[in-house]
Parts: structure tokens; C-alpha cells; sequence
């Protein structure tokens, strides 16, 4: 395995892999990693000949009063997980090379960045829908992986791609859980022990809604209703909706078309993210 940090090295690295035709597979990440981001290189070692791993906490994703400075890190142990997991090339920049100086060119989401989140981290998918631009245009990969537990971002990303004729396929990967439920986050590791089984609330109200739906249930505001009520133990409730699954609009009742139930909340200073897809089994 390399670890490079810089996009000319980068590119040059890459140069025999493509002169052989090698398919390249790209998981793009903000480092302490864990089982969830490993699934994603998992999943581009079975489709793709060669993965590469970005690890960069992208500044301008993250708001005045967000936790940047603090977000967790952990290279040398971020370095030795993708080793042990396949994968090619790290690609490890710091913001000085991802942003120079003079930098000012930045890619504008359009509706599906101001719902959910957007309403409440503004300029977030500004900063998003850039860093992976930029981070496409740099590897240039054949297929980019990301987690279902950014459903939005999984949007945002995979609208950007096709209005701007990026030549990728985008792969949506299943939300990786701790047995108990909870959504695989680096924002995990903040939360005390006591703060962490109040957190299980959020995918226990999820599941609630989804199971409603399989056996029936297609009235929006009950399958929100039902999740509501797990939800009630959590420090603030962000928001909990139910969207359209391509749109990213308020789902209307009676549902009938893929839907996804989104919530962000808070446990004790944590912000925690998760959603369920609501979707009719594939004949």
C-alpha cells in the first residue's frame, strides 16, 4: 500500500494502473475509520480491480460552530486498517493542497442540498459537493462508494455527477450497524456510556416506522408518528421526515413510491444521523 499527499504524486501513481486497464474504485472519507467504511472498500475490492482511500476533514463542510477542530483522528491507525483491508493507495492531503491560496472556485448544489440537513447546516453541501469534485477530478476513478447513512449526501453526490458529465458510477452502500442497532459514526466515540444507550432511540423509532410499513402502513404522518415516539428520549429532535427517495421532498400519503425516513438528533452535544429506506420489495 501507498500513502501519498499530493495530487501529482497521486496521478502519477495511478498512471500504470490505468495503461493496464485496471478499474479503479474510490472510497472517499474524513479518516477514523471504521466497520462502516470498511465495507465500502470491501465493496469496490469486489467490483473493481484497484481502491483507493481518501483521508481528509474537509474544512468548508463544517459550519462556525462545528466541531472541525475536534472531529476525530487517528491516521496511523486509519493507515493500518486500510492496509489490512487492500486497499492500493491512501491518499492523505492536507487543506493547503486540496484548497492553495487563491482558491475560489466552488460547486452550488441545488434543491436536494436544502432539505434535511441543508436546512439546518447551511453551506454544508456547499463544501461537500466540492471537496468531491475536486476529489473525483483527482483520482478519477471508474466507480465512487459512499454509505447509505448520508442518504442526502448520497443525493447530492450522485445529482452533481450527472449534471456535470462526471465519467463514474456512483455505488450506494447499506448503513453498517453495531449489533444493537446504532449507525456506525466517528461521531460515535463522543458519547458516554450512558449517552450511547439513549442514542439506540433513534434507529429503535426507524425500525419501529419500517416495520409499520411492511406490514401495511402507508400514511405519512403515522409512519412518522410511530418513530416519534422512540425518539422522545433524545436531547433534541433536529428533525424527522419522510422523503420522497429521488426528490428528497416531503413524501405524500398514501406512500407509494421509495421513501426514506430521515432523522437527526442530538445526544447530549452529539449530533447523530440515520434513516430507513421504505421501499417495496424487488420482484
Amino acid at each position: 500500500m501507498q500513502t501519498i499527499t499530493t495530487v501529482a504524486e497521486l496521478r502519477r501513481a495511478l498512471v500504470n494502473f490505468r495503461k493496464a486497464d485496471k478499474r479503479v474504485g474510490f472510497v472517499p472519507t474524513m479518516g477514523y475509520l471504521h466497520d462502516g467504511h470498511l465495507a465500502l472498500v470491501e465493496a469496490s475490492r469486489t467490483q473493481c480491480d484497484v481502491t483507493v482511500v481518501s483521508i481528509f476533514v474537509n474544512p468548508t463542510q463544517f459550519g462556525p460552530s462545528e466541531d472541525l477542530s475536534t472531529y476525530p483522528r487517528d491516521f496511523l491507525r486509519d493507515e493500518k486498517l486500510c492496509r489490512d483491508a487492500g486497499v492500493a493507495i491512501v491518499f492523505a492531503p492536507d487543506a493547503q493542497e486540496v484548497y492553495p491560496a487563491q482558491f475560489e472556485t466552488f460547486v452550488e448544489p441545488g434543491e436536494l442540498a436544502k432539505p434535511l440537513c441543508g436546512a439546518f447546516r447551511p453551506g454544508h453541501f456547499h463544501g461537500v459537493a466540492t471537496v468531491v469534485c475536486k476529489l473525483f477530478n483527482i483520482v478519477q476513478p471508474d466507480v465512487a462508494f459512499f454509505g447509505q447513512k448520508d442518504f442526502q449526501q448520497c443525493a447530492v453526490v450522485r445529482r452533481m455527477a450527472i449534471d456535470l458529465n462526471l465519467p463514474l458510477e456512483i455505488v450506494t452502500v447499506p448503513t453498517v450497524r453495531e449489533p444493537d442497532g446504532l449507525a456506525m459514526s466517528s461521531r460515535n466515540r463522543y458519547l458516554g456510556e450512558r449517552e450511547r444507550q439513549r442514542a439506540l432511540a433513534i434507529s429503535r423509532g426507524l425500525f419501529a416506522a419500517a416495520d409499520e410499513f411492511q406490514s401495511g402502513e402507508r400514511n405519512v404522518e403515522r409512519l412518522i408518528a410511530i418513530a416519534k415516539r422512540h425518539l422522545e428520549t433524545v436531547d433534541r429532535l433536529q428533525y424527522l421526515e419522510l422523503v420522497d427517495g429521488d426528490t428528497l421532498k416531503r413524501a405524500e400519503t398514501p406512500l407509494r413510491r421509495p421513501a426514506a425516513l430521515c432523522a437527526a438528533a442530538y445526544i447530549g452535544s452529539t449530533r447523530l444521523i440515520d434513516n430507513v429506506i421504505l421501499a417495496w420489495p424487488t420482484p
